[in-house]
């Protein structure tokens, strides 16, 4: 099995404290099982810290700085690196996103942040943040509009999304919104940069009804699983739970139509949003 790859500290202050991590764990002769024992965490989750896939949290922090005799220095550097321009419910998962090497995203309500135009998440914004001022939500949409430059790469990450027929029918920002939000959405499909499906409604009901999903994989961590809702978001780990993840997004897929069936459908339901602006 190939030992984890050498990371650029450079390229964020997880992966460099994932590097340091790395470093001294291997220094002090411990296997990532055992470093996970007293921490009461797998030693998978010790990998994903290593890999740059999760964020070093204060209180593992102070506990690896004991056991390894770091002299406080993840202490010291974990308060950096967890500063995010991201809410806190969804930071983590964020940066996982931003290192992943698949994203798999079951959509039920919204076209998936990644795939969204600006006027599209200006309008999700503001109907989210009815007092908040301008400057507040010109800085929401930058901050998502700068996570959609992971497609700029022209094969990764790949990104494979259902989206679920209310997404395509329902209104955000109006007809002119929608249509432009739609067509760029089928336009990268067209283009072979995603892969996108429709869960049709009279797909009826399937496994997913409770929510979103979103599976991310990497090339040296385990796979993670993201579940989303009103405010909160909670990242798992844990290998079965994911696994069951996985299955339920198969499934999911599995009732939707296929790629070029559904880029049809988004295709037709953005032109009938433009048709609808014209005089």
């Amino acid at each position: 099995m190939p030992g984890p790859k050498d990371l650029d500290p450079s390229s964020s202050p997880r992966a460099f404290l994932g590097a340091e991590l790395r470093f001294a764990r291997e220094k002090s002769g411990l296997t990532q099982d055992e470093l996970g024992q007293p921490l009461f965490v797998s030693g998978s989750f010790i990998g994903q810290l290593e890999a740059g896939t999760r964020r070093m949290h204060l209180e593992y922090a102070r506990q690896i700085d004991e056991i390894l005799g770091t002299e406080g220095f993840f202490t010291r550097n974990c308060v950096a690196a967890a500063k995010s321009k991201y809410p806190d419910h969804f930071a983590e998962a964020a940066e996982a996103e931003a290192v992943a090497t698949t994203i798999r995203e079951y959509a039920p309500l919204l076209i998936p942040g990644l795939l969204q135009t600006e006027a599209y998440a200006r309008a999700m914004f503001r109907a989210g943040h009815l007092t908040a001022p301008e400057e507040a939500i010109d800085e929401l949409v930058a901050n998502r509009l700068a996570r959609s430059q992971l497609l700029d790469d022209p094969t990764t990450p790949l990104l494979w999304a259902v989206l679920d027929e209310a997404v395509l029918r329902r209104r955000v920002g109006g007809s002119a919104v929608m249509a432009e939000a739609l067509a760029h959405v089928a336009a990268l499909g067209f283009r072979h940069r995603v892969i996108v499906q429709v869960l049709p409604f009279d797909a009826g009901a399937h496994v997913a009804l409770e929510g979103s999903l979103k599976l991310m994989a990497f090339e040296d961590a385990p796979p993670l699983a993201y579940l989303q809702g009103l405010g909160t978001g909670r990242l798992q780990d844990d290998p079965a739970t994911v696994t069951q993840y996985e299955l339920t997004y198969e499934l999911v897929a599995a009732s939707a139509l296929s790629p070029q069936q559904s880029l049809a459908l988004i295709e037709s339901v953005a032109e009938d949003y433009a048709h609808e602006d014209q005089p």
